[in-house]
This record gives structure tokens, C-alpha cells and sequence, in this order.
């Protein structure tokens, strides 16, 4: 939690802020807000951001912090469920925490923390099946918890879909228990799909698989297979993640064969986009460690690994360390700046939406459903057309005119210091001028107010000479 609150701010952030407030607001995604991601996140949150008014975004890292408490808990678990001793279960998932894969992820307001949750929560109840009988419990748990991932983030589909096929080989794995427990979260997919089917399928199926492509078209080395290597080999190397790939190679009862499916189906989800990012890594994890744990208890390491295994576990701690050695707290600082933002909208007497890239800075505040995905919709040229963005409640730079004049824009959260690009905060800043909004600099922030300029009332007629 303390390095949740420390880690610098990220703008992959803003959309999933934006869409657990714009959901306890009672608004539905797809249909009233674009959501770029499977939709059981936003519900599951929007509570936490209903209870924690001005300090959802801070309060989303920490959920995030215990989820990833979770984790290495689950794995623990499971690792002793599948025979490891405690001193191996424990250095195995001792070793897990400190892969860098992992602190990104649950220390940031992202969807990555929730269904790594879940998929480690599945299993110790995947590993007494793959060493017993199934029980219906059991069954039922892991399709709840499986498809739960799933529907928070659409990479844990593939290990999902993975146990699921692996369940059909044998009757006394209950795979129609399993499918059971998937029902409510198949449902709930369901009937956001036919409720908004054209934003359904945008955020969850085409956005992922064309945005990054057209993004990075400036940058062709980071699209090429040749990138992609080595960044997956950079990430796992980054942590003990690496070294556990090693040690695990060729070394495993029988049972374990599901854990190395998951494994695979993990990686494989990782490879599929353009291109490989840290987090995308996190699906093969857990399984991955639990593998490790079952190996080493019955393989103790030798001091060359135990050394090995220490050093990758440094590596993968650096990261982190030199995010959150500044000295400063970056998610108070944030929250500073937000008050400030807040201030300034009061003193203008602005009451209507915000258009921002950033509406992770406005808890408290009405955020322009369109621009629920901060900015990454927005850099978009041609993924759709100007009637789709108006019926899917969207902006791009290059149909800016669309925008019309919301009463105020925020800009100044969009840059390198949030691992974004101020050259398209830089054009919203651009048609606010253009449009005649009046500038209102945030004092002691990187932000700007534009505010827009209402007409002066006409003199009322009189007699009076």
C-alpha cells in the first residue's frame, strides 16, 4: 500500500478512475461512456469510488495494493495445497513479490490487480482437481473466479478458456459445475453487449486491436516481432520470473501439466498485442510460482541459484526503487493539485462537465463521458468515423470540432511526467484558444483552465430618456 501511494502517476491510470466514477454515477459503460476493457471493473468499483469521493483515485491504488496482497497469498496456497513444503511455498512467493510485472501492476489504478486476483485466488482449487476428485465447490468456484478475470480484463479469457477445455477430458474434473459458476459473469457480458453492441464491441474487440497499431505506426521498431522478444525477455528478466521459467523446464509430476497450460495460455495472451507491455505478462505469473514452489521442494535449489535467485530478485525491486525515490509522495501531490483544479472550477463557477485527458485529477467533479478514456481515444485518427464517435460518445484530435464547447477544459495532466504525450493535450489546448475560451492558469500545478466565454446579455429595452 505504502508503494502504491508512492509510485509515480501513470496516465494508463485515467480511464479506470474515470470509469468506476462515471459508474457510481449511474451511468452504464458502452452505452453512456466508452470502456476500452472486458466491464466488471468499473461495477465492482464504482462503489469504492461512491465512498471515496475526492480520494477514489488514491483508494482505487490501495484496493489494487490488497488485490496484490491477495496474489501472493493465493499462490502461497496453492503451492501448499500442491505439497510444497512452507519454506518453499514461502521463498516462491517471496520471490514473486518482487517481480516487477507484479508491483506495476497492483501499485497503479489499473485493471490488472483484480483478475490476477482472481486467477490466483482459482488456484488452490485447480490444484486439489488436478490432484483429486473435483468437488462441486470447488467446480463451481473456479468458473466463478476464471470468468470474473475474464470479464475485468479480456487476456484472461485464453487461461480461462484453457482450464475450461482441459476440464472436458475427464468427468471427474466437473466441467459443467465449472460452466455454472461462470453464469453470472456471462450474463452480465450478455446483456451489455445487447444493450450497446456496436460500444461493446469497439472497447472490447476492435479498439485493443487497432489503436496500438495506428499509435505507434510513428515507431515501426516497437510493432516489429524482433521488439516484442525482447521486451518479453526484458520484463521477465526483471524479477525472478526469468529464473523460474529456467528452473521449472522439464521438471514435473503429471498433475502439474495444468499448471503449465495455464502457464502457456498466459504467455500466449501476452504475445497477442502490439506491443508487449509489463503488465501483460501478469496472467502466467501465479501458475508459474506455484510451479516453482512444487519444483524446489522437490528439487531444493543449489547456492548458485539461490544466489541467482536473489540477484533477479534485486532486479526486479530496482524499478520500483527508483519510481519512489524522489522523497516526495506523488499520489498526495496529485491530490494537492486536484483541490487546487477543484478550487479554481469553483471560483469560475463551473458546474458542468470537464473535458480533460486526465479525469483521474477529477473525482468530485462532472467528467465529459467523452472522455472517459483519457487520452487514448483521443490520439486516435481514423478508427472511426465521425457518426460511429457520435454515437459511441467519443473525440478524437482529428475530429476535434466535434467537441462543441464544453463549458470548461482541463489540460496539463497529459505528458512525459505521466508517461504520456503532451502533444495531444497540446491540441486540446490548441481548440480551446481557437474557440475563444478564456485561459485560467491552475496556480502551483501543470494545469490549465480554459473556460468558456458566454455571450454578454443584450440591455433590456427602456423608456427612460
Amino acid at each position: 500500500m505504502t508503494l502504491a501511494l508512492l509510485r509515480p502517476v501513470d496516465h494508463d491510470e485515467s480511464q479506470y478512475v474515470a470509469a468506476a466514477i462515471l459508474t457510481a454515477q449511474g451511468l452504464l459503460p458502452y452505452k453512456d461512456f466508452a470502456y476500452l476493457q472486458t466491464p466488471l471493473q468499473p461495477y465492482l468499483f464504482a462503489p469504492i469510488a461512491a465512498l471515496g469521493g475526492t480520494w477514489t483515485w488514491p483508494a482505487l491504488r490501495i484496493t489494487n495494493a490488497l488485490l496484490g496482497a491477495a496474489t501472493i497469498a493465493a499462490v502461497h496456497h496453492a503451492a501448499r495445497i500442491g505439497g510444497a513444503s512452507t519454506r518453499a511455498a514461502t521463498f516462491a512467493a517471496a520471490l514473486f513479490a518482487t517481480s516487477d510485472i507484479l508491483l506495476f501492476s497492483i501499485g497503479t489504478a489499473r485493471n490488472d490487480a483484480f483478475p490476477a486476483a482472481c486467477l490466483a485466488l482459482a488456484l488452490p482449487a485447480i490444484v486439489r482437481t488436478a490432484r483429486d476428485q473435483a468437488s462441486r465447490r470447488d467446480a463451481i468456484l473456479i468458473g466463478a473466479l476464471l470468468a470474473a478475470a475474464a470479464t475485468a480484463k479480456i487476456s484472461y479469457a485464453l487461461p480461462a478458456l484453457t482450464y475450461g477445455i482441459w476440464t472436458l477430458f475427464r468427468a471427474d474434473r466437473r466441467p459443467w459445475w465449472t460452466l455454472l459458476g461462470t453464469l453470472p459473469f456471462v450474463a452480465l457480458t450478455t446483456a451489455l453487449l445487447i444493450q450497446a453492441p456496436e460500444g461493446f464491441l469497439f472497447g472490447v474487440i476492435s479498439f485493443p486491436g487497432q489503436a496500438p497499431t495506428e499509435w505507434y505506426q510513428a515507431h515501426p521498431w516497437k510493432l516489429s516481432n524482433t521488439a516484442k522478444i525482447i521486451d518479453i525477455l526484458k520484463f521477465l528478466a526483471l524479477g525472478p520470473a526469468l529464473l523460474a521459467i529456467v528452473a521449472t523446464a522439464g521438471k514435473r509430476d503429471r498433475w502439474h501439466r495444468i499448471l503449465d497450460l495455464l502457464i502457456l495460455a498466459g504467455l500466449i495472451a501476452a504475445l497477442a498485442p502490439v506491443p508487449t507491455w509489463r503488465q501483460y505478462l501478469l496472467p502466467m505469473l501465479p501458475a508459474l510460482f506455484v510451479r516453482l514452489a512444487l519444483v524446489w521442494h522437490a528439487h531444493p535449489p543449489g547456492k548458485a541459484m539461490r544466489i541467482a535467485a536473489v540477484a533477479f530478485a534485486c532486479a526486479g525491486l530496482a524499478p520500483t526503487v527508483e519510481a519512489v525515490a524522489s522523497g516526495r509522495i506523488p499520489m498526495l501531490d496529485a491530490m494537492r493539485d486536484a483541490a487546487v483544479v477543484r478550487e479554481i472550477l469553483d471560483r469560475e463557477h463551473v458546474t458542468g462537465p470537464v473535458a480533460t485527458l486526465s479525469p483521474q485529477f477529477l473525482p468530485g467533479r462532472a467528467i465529459d463521458p467523452r472522455f472517459a478514456t483519457g487520452p487514448f481515444y483521443f490520439r486516435s485518427t481514423a478508427l472511426l468515423n465521425a457518426d460511429q464517435e457520435r454515437q459511441l460518445r467519443l473525440v478524437s484530435h482529428a475530429r476535434i470540432a466535434l467537441l462543441g464547447q464544453p463549458p470548461v477544459i482541463l489540460t496539463g495532466g497529459e505528458g512525459a511526467w505521466s508517461s504520456g504525450d503532451d502533444r495531444i493535450d497540446a491540441a486540446l489546448a490548441t481548440y480551446a484558444i481557437r474557440e475563444g475560451y478564456r485561459a485560467v492558469p491552475v496556480p502551483d500545478t501543470r494545469f490549465t483552465l480554459y473556460v468558456a466565454r458566454h455571450a454578454s446579455p443584450r440591455s433590456a429595452p427602456h423608456n427612460s430618456p
